[in-house]
């Protein structure tokens, strides 16, 4: 049987007024991001990509996640071509890992990385360029899974070659180019506080716990997702929202 939104809504009542949530970790994350925002801010998107926000059914969502016009300057940088297709940005760099990003010492004010740390296989040369690139009192705003999260712990056993097949009938809106390896190599609030203050930042990091959005799959396994998500212990909790500011 096919997914119902009947069963989102049974789930979360509240999703028939603005179309997300109580525990919405996509408005839980950029409302928070909007607060910081000024018209002269120029902000960073870590692992831009092709700009997946513009799809979201959610018009609330989608009008949190596009900075351009609102912000001075909105920049993505990616290892994936294919995000120079991002509609959202004023200007996109292509990197490579392991090299300098192609941007100026100092010259962001606020740095985002959307389910991007997950990916990383060195944590800590990220978070060197994060401190590189931002201004005095710069802020950086991470939103990555809980290490210890069901799916991840599910996700870490399996090979990532299978990843792509696997999430694409779990989460039907995910395109298989969307889908990257992950390592989880600084998911846990433990590791994220260490190597952040390592690197010259105050951190701040909040467990979430969100929807059971792997779940899509079945009805049933949703409606007993949604129960077992407001039940989950807080260091089991899916999502790690990570605020932090340069030293």
């Amino acid at each position: 049987m096919a997914f119902s939104n009947d069963t989102t809504r049974r789930c979360y009542p509240e999703v028939d007024f603005g179309g997300y949530s109580r525990v919405d970790g996509t408005v839980a994350f950029y409302s928070r991001i909007n607060a910081l925002l000024t018209p002269k801010t120029r902000l960073l998107d870590i692992g831009c990509g092709r700009g997946s926000g513009k799809h979201d059914a959610c018009d609330w969502r989608r009008t949190l996640q596009c900075f351009k016009g609102r912000v001075a300057h909105v920049t993505g940088i990616d290892p994936d071509p294919a995000a120079a297709a991002n509609p959202d940005l004023d200007d996109f760099h292509l990197i490579e890992p392991g090299n300098p990003w192609p941007l100026e010492d100092g010259s962001v004010d606020l740095a985002l990385s959307d389910f991007v740390l997950e990916h990383l296989e060195h944590p800590d040369e990220f978070f060197a360029e994060c401190h590189r690139i931002l201004a005095p009192g710069g802020q950086v705003c991470l939103r990555t899974p809980n290490k210890y999260f069901y799916v991840s712990l599910i996700a870490a056993l399996i090979p990532n070659r299978f990843h792509a097949a696997l999430t694409s009938r779990v989460q039907n809106e995910r395109e298989d180019e969307d889908v990257f390896p992950t390592f989880y190599r600084c998911n846990t609030r433990r590791s994220i506080v260490r190597i952040m203050k390592t690197a010259g930042f105050d951190v701040t990091v909040v467990r979430h716990e969100a929807e059971p959005a792997y779940l899509h799959f079945s009805n049933l396994a949703y409606r007993i997702g949604a129960i077992a998500h407001r039940l989950m212990p807080p260091p089991l909790a899916s999502t790690l929202l990570v605020y932090a500011r340069k030293r």
